[in-house]
């Protein structure tokens, strides 16, 4: 299970790279070529990468397909569960089963129909050439105007990930069954930030400096918070008796 995750992770990552790359590369190229540098210029306006937005636009679209599969393994997607949250436990526990039974149905179907859509749509041309099959009356499919790329390589990208998000929705609803826990993003989170410290507790009236209050947990009274190098605060307080400070 780990290999597929990583898998998916991995899938998802290079698709959203490349494609930030693609398109850098492509307004770079765009504005640069409108500059009249001797040489550059020609090389540039020699250069076809109006393969770019349609290869970007093929990319986002997988990238959605598999991320909306690493959604539900992860719980990034939003739901309204605050009626179901104030349901007993018995019927909280359907209403979330009920819920990702049926998110795995749709899902299932969608890949069912994608994956014939897919086959109908040039796979099975390309499947039958492969293993050397008769060609007969076996429609080749369209391709796309820019990259002449098999259309059906591209809504491949239906039956795949709609498949991968249909056993997400099968894993979530098994491992809930048996533990009673749902995956849970944390949407303030950011990954490579430290957390941040527990409140320290202050006593917002002992101000030790006139400027800031004292934190009774780190800090002695006395004690001047810039440094333990720096001299210790005079008590000027007198006592009862008039005597000399403290």
């Amino acid at each position: 299970m780990k290999v597929l995750d990583k898998l998916e992770e991995w899938i998802i990552t290079l698709l959203i790279g490349a494609a930030t790359l693609i398109t850098f590369f492509a307004v770079v190229h765009r504005y640069t070529s409108g500059y009249a540098i001797p040489g550059v210029q020609d090389w540039l306006l020699a250069m076809d990468v109006s393969w770019a937005q349609e290869l970007t636009i093929i990319m986002f679209v997988w990238m959605a397909k598999f991320g909306a599969a690493y959604g539900v393994r992860t719980g990034i997607h939003v739901g309204v569960d605050v009626l179901i949250n104030r349901l007993s436990d018995t019927n909280r526990f359907r209403f979330i089963v009920f819920g990702l039974l049926a998110g795995a149905t749709f899902t299932g179907i969608v890949a069912s129909m994608g994956g014939h859509f897919v086959w109908e749509n040039g796979a099975h041309h390309a499947f039958y050439k492969l293993f050397g099959l008769a060609l007969d009356d076996v429609m080749e499919g369209p391709t796309t105007p820019d990259l002449e790329l098999p259309t059906w390589i591209v809504y491949s990208a239906i039956p795949l990930g709609s498949s991968l998000m249909c056993f997400r929705f099968l894993q979530v609803c098994f491992s809930f069954v048996r533990t009673g826990e749902l995956p849970h993003h944390d949407h303030g989170h950011v990954d490579g930030l430290d957390e941040e410290p527990g409140d320290v507790e202050v006593n917002e009236f002992d101000l030790d400096d006139n400027l800031h209050p004292l934190d009774l947990k780190h800090n002695v009274i006395g004690e001047d918070r810039r440094g333990h190098d720096q001299p210790v605060a005079v008590d000027r307080r007198k006592d009862d008796l008039g005597g000399e400070p403290k």
